[in-house]
Protein backbone atom coordinates (compact mmCIF):
# COMPACT_ATOMS: atom_id res chain seq x y z
CA UNK A 1 0.00 0.00 0.00
CA UNK A 2 2.85 2.47 0.10
CA UNK A 3 1.95 3.44 -3.36
CA UNK A 4 -0.76 5.20 -1.51
CA UNK A 5 0.79 7.22 0.91
CA UNK A 6 0.46 10.51 -0.34
CA UNK A 7 1.54 13.96 1.09
CA UNK A 8 0.12 16.80 3.93
CA UNK A 9 -2.14 15.75 6.10
CA UNK A 10 -2.27 12.31 4.41
CA UNK A 11 1.83 11.64 5.12
CA UNK A 12 2.63 8.99 7.15
CA UNK A 13 3.69 11.69 10.01
CA UNK A 14 0.34 11.96 10.11
CA UNK A 15 -0.60 8.59 10.30
CA UNK A 16 1.90 7.84 12.81
CA UNK A 17 0.22 10.56 15.59
CA UNK A 18 -2.93 9.02 15.09
CA UNK A 19 -1.54 5.24 15.80
CA UNK A 20 -0.04 7.56 19.05
CA UNK A 21 -3.30 8.51 20.28
CA UNK A 22 -4.99 5.04 19.49
CA UNK A 23 -1.98 3.57 22.04
CA UNK A 24 -2.69 6.41 24.45
CA UNK A 25 -6.71 5.61 24.59
CA UNK A 26 -5.55 1.77 25.21
CA UNK A 27 -5.47 -0.05 22.29
CA UNK A 28 -2.51 -2.58 22.80
CA UNK A 29 -2.89 -4.93 20.16
CA UNK A 30 0.31 -3.84 17.97
CA UNK A 31 -0.79 -5.92 15.26
CA UNK A 32 -4.14 -3.76 14.94
CA UNK A 33 -2.18 -0.69 15.42
CA UNK A 34 0.30 -1.44 12.08
CA UNK A 35 -2.43 -2.18 10.09
CA UNK A 36 -3.85 0.96 10.59
CA UNK A 37 -0.64 3.00 10.43
CA UNK A 38 -0.34 1.28 6.65
CA UNK A 39 -3.90 1.76 5.41
CA UNK A 40 -5.04 4.53 3.25
CA UNK A 41 -7.90 5.72 5.57
CA UNK A 42 -7.58 8.83 3.11
CA UNK A 43 -8.81 6.75 -0.02
CA UNK A 44 -12.30 6.08 2.09
CA UNK A 45 -13.76 8.89 2.12
CA UNK A 46 -14.40 12.12 -0.63
CA UNK A 47 -11.48 14.42 -1.71
CA UNK A 48 -12.53 17.03 0.02
CA UNK A 49 -12.24 15.50 3.43
CA UNK A 50 -9.18 13.82 2.76
CA UNK A 51 -7.23 16.00 4.93
CA UNK A 52 -9.04 15.09 7.55
CA UNK A 53 -8.93 11.28 7.41
CA UNK A 54 -6.07 10.87 10.29
CA UNK A 55 -8.48 13.09 12.98
CA UNK A 56 -9.86 10.74 15.61
CA UNK A 57 -13.18 11.21 14.34
CA UNK A 58 -16.36 9.82 12.37
CA UNK A 59 -16.71 11.26 8.65
CA UNK A 60 -19.78 11.07 6.41
CA UNK A 61 -19.35 8.61 3.46
CA UNK A 62 -22.41 9.24 1.65
CA UNK A 63 -26.51 8.17 2.04
CA UNK A 64 -26.41 9.09 5.77
CA UNK A 65 -23.74 6.50 6.51
CA UNK A 66 -20.47 7.28 8.23
CA UNK A 67 -16.78 5.90 8.87
CA UNK A 68 -16.20 5.16 12.05
CA UNK A 69 -14.31 6.79 14.21
CA UNK A 70 -10.53 5.24 14.36
CA UNK A 71 -10.41 4.48 17.82
CA UNK A 72 -13.63 2.44 17.62
CA UNK A 73 -12.44 0.90 14.48
CA UNK A 74 -9.28 -0.52 16.81
CA UNK A 75 -11.55 -1.11 20.01
CA UNK A 76 -14.00 -3.30 18.27
CA UNK A 77 -11.17 -5.15 16.26
CA UNK A 78 -9.06 -5.86 19.10
CA UNK A 79 -12.47 -7.20 21.37
CA UNK A 80 -13.23 -9.16 18.39
CA UNK A 81 -10.11 -11.04 17.76
CA UNK A 82 -9.06 -11.68 21.47
CA UNK A 83 -6.74 -13.58 22.52
CA UNK A 84 -7.49 -16.36 19.49
CA UNK A 85 -8.20 -14.03 16.64
CA UNK A 86 -10.89 -15.88 14.29
CA UNK A 87 -10.45 -17.51 10.66
CA UNK A 88 -13.57 -16.60 9.55
CA UNK A 89 -15.52 -13.31 10.06
CA UNK A 90 -18.99 -11.81 9.49
CA UNK A 91 -19.28 -8.04 8.82
CA UNK A 92 -22.75 -6.59 8.77
CA UNK A 93 -22.27 -3.54 7.49
CA UNK A 94 -19.51 -2.60 4.25
CA UNK A 95 -19.66 0.81 4.20
CA UNK A 96 -17.31 2.63 2.99
CA UNK A 97 -15.01 -0.61 3.44
CA UNK A 98 -12.59 0.90 6.09
CA UNK A 99 -13.37 -1.55 8.91
CA UNK A 100 -13.30 -4.72 6.15
CA UNK A 101 -9.96 -3.34 4.65
CA UNK A 102 -8.52 -3.71 8.55
CA UNK A 103 -10.37 -7.05 8.67
CA UNK A 104 -8.97 -8.41 5.71
CA UNK A 105 -5.36 -7.71 6.71
CA UNK A 106 -6.03 -9.47 10.07
CA UNK A 107 -8.29 -12.68 9.59
CA UNK A 108 -8.09 -15.50 6.91
CA UNK A 109 -11.75 -14.40 5.27
CA UNK A 110 -14.11 -11.63 5.35
CA UNK A 111 -17.73 -12.07 4.81
CA UNK A 112 -19.60 -8.60 4.84
CA UNK A 113 -22.88 -7.29 3.80
CA UNK A 114 -24.83 -4.04 2.83
CA UNK A 115 -27.75 -3.07 1.97
CA UNK A 116 -26.71 -0.22 0.00
CA UNK A 117 -25.50 -1.16 -3.17
CA UNK A 118 -23.61 2.08 -4.20
CA UNK A 119 -21.62 1.67 -0.78
CA UNK A 120 -20.64 -1.81 -1.25
CA UNK A 121 -19.73 -1.78 -4.47
CA UNK A 122 -17.32 1.73 -4.48
CA UNK A 123 -15.83 -0.49 -1.46
CA UNK A 124 -15.30 -4.15 -3.36
CA UNK A 125 -13.62 -1.57 -6.33
CA UNK A 126 -11.28 -0.02 -3.55
CA UNK A 127 -10.33 -3.18 -1.91
CA UNK A 128 -9.68 -4.85 -4.59
CA UNK A 129 -7.32 -1.79 -6.44
CA UNK A 130 -5.60 -2.30 -2.46
CA UNK A 131 -5.34 -5.82 -3.20
CA UNK A 132 -7.36 -7.39 -0.90
CA UNK A 133 -8.78 -10.29 -2.50
CA UNK A 134 -9.88 -12.37 0.82
CA UNK A 135 -13.69 -10.96 0.95
CA UNK A 136 -16.70 -11.87 0.09
CA UNK A 137 -20.16 -9.50 -0.39
CA UNK A 138 -23.53 -9.81 -0.35
CA UNK A 139 -25.99 -7.16 -0.86
CA UNK A 140 -28.54 -7.82 1.59
CA UNK A 141 -30.16 -7.01 4.80
CA UNK A 142 -27.83 -7.99 7.08
CA UNK A 143 -30.13 -8.26 10.03
CA UNK A 144 -30.21 -11.26 8.49
CA UNK A 145 -26.57 -11.79 8.40
CA UNK A 146 -25.71 -15.01 5.84
CA UNK A 147 -26.78 -18.02 6.45
CA UNK A 148 -24.95 -19.70 3.34
CA UNK A 149 -21.47 -19.41 4.74
CA UNK A 150 -22.14 -19.91 8.62
CA UNK A 151 -21.48 -20.81 11.32
CA UNK A 152 -18.56 -17.66 11.83
CA UNK A 153 -15.54 -17.48 14.30
CA UNK A 154 -16.51 -13.89 14.51
CA UNK A 155 -19.39 -11.23 13.63
CA UNK A 156 -18.80 -7.18 13.71
CA UNK A 157 -21.81 -4.95 13.69
CA UNK A 158 -20.96 -1.96 12.27
CA UNK A 159 -24.33 0.20 12.79
CA UNK A 160 -26.96 -0.04 15.76
CA UNK A 161 -29.97 -2.39 16.09
CA UNK A 162 -31.90 -1.89 18.64
CA UNK A 163 -31.85 -5.72 19.93
CA UNK A 164 -29.32 -8.33 19.30
CA UNK A 165 -30.84 -9.95 15.93
CA UNK A 166 -31.33 -13.53 16.53
CA UNK A 167 -30.42 -14.58 13.20
CA UNK A 168 -27.20 -13.04 13.82
CA UNK A 169 -26.64 -15.10 17.54
CA UNK A 170 -27.57 -18.34 15.63
CA UNK A 171 -24.63 -17.69 12.91
CA UNK A 172 -22.36 -17.52 15.00
CA UNK A 173 -19.43 -20.50 15.63
CA UNK A 174 -19.54 -22.32 19.13
CA UNK A 175 -16.85 -20.37 20.89
CA UNK A 176 -17.02 -17.65 18.46
CA UNK A 177 -17.57 -13.52 19.70
CA UNK A 178 -19.79 -10.89 18.29
CA UNK A 179 -19.35 -7.20 18.55
CA UNK A 180 -22.28 -5.06 18.76
CA UNK A 181 -23.62 -2.08 19.26
CA UNK A 182 -27.22 -1.76 20.44
CA UNK A 183 -29.68 0.90 21.02
CA UNK A 184 -32.08 2.98 18.67
CA UNK A 185 -31.68 6.37 17.14
CA UNK A 186 -32.03 8.61 20.16
CA UNK A 187 -31.12 5.71 22.96
CA UNK A 188 -28.00 5.47 24.65
CA UNK A 189 -26.03 2.84 22.61
CA UNK A 190 -23.36 0.13 24.59
CA UNK A 191 -21.41 -1.81 22.78
CA UNK A 192 -20.92 -5.38 23.51
CA UNK A 193 -18.85 -8.45 23.41
CA UNK A 194 -21.70 -11.74 23.37
CA UNK A 195 -19.76 -14.98 23.39
CA UNK A 196 -21.11 -18.83 22.30
CA UNK A 197 -20.51 -22.03 24.41
CA UNK A 198 -22.57 -24.67 23.00
CA UNK A 199 -26.14 -23.12 22.83
CA UNK A 200 -25.13 -20.58 25.60
CA UNK A 201 -24.68 -16.75 24.97
CA UNK A 202 -22.55 -14.34 27.65
CA UNK A 203 -22.61 -11.19 27.37
CA UNK A 204 -19.62 -8.22 28.75
CA UNK A 205 -21.28 -4.73 28.42
CA UNK A 206 -18.30 -2.19 27.24
CA UNK A 207 -18.02 1.41 26.34
CA UNK A 208 -21.02 3.84 25.50
CA UNK A 209 -21.01 4.38 21.35
CA UNK A 210 -22.96 6.57 18.60
CA UNK A 211 -23.60 4.82 15.64
CA UNK A 212 -26.05 5.09 12.58
CA UNK A 213 -28.92 2.55 12.81
CA UNK A 214 -28.49 -0.68 11.40
CA UNK A 215 -30.77 -0.44 8.35
CA UNK A 216 -33.61 -2.88 7.14
CA UNK A 217 -35.29 -2.56 4.14
CA UNK A 218 -35.86 -4.63 0.53
CA UNK A 219 -32.40 -4.75 -1.31
CA UNK A 220 -34.56 -5.22 -4.33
Amino acid sequence: MNSHLGIGMTSQRTRDRLIERLRDKGIANEAILEVMRSTPRHLFVDEALASRAYEDTALPIGNGQTISQPYIVARMTEVLLGSHPPQRVLEVGTGCGYQTAILAQLVEEVFTVELIAPLQQRARNLLYELGLHNVRYQHSDGNWGWKKHAPYDGIIVTAAPEAVPEELLQQLADGGRLVIPTGGQGQAQRLRLITRQDDEFSETRLEAVSFVPLVQGDVS
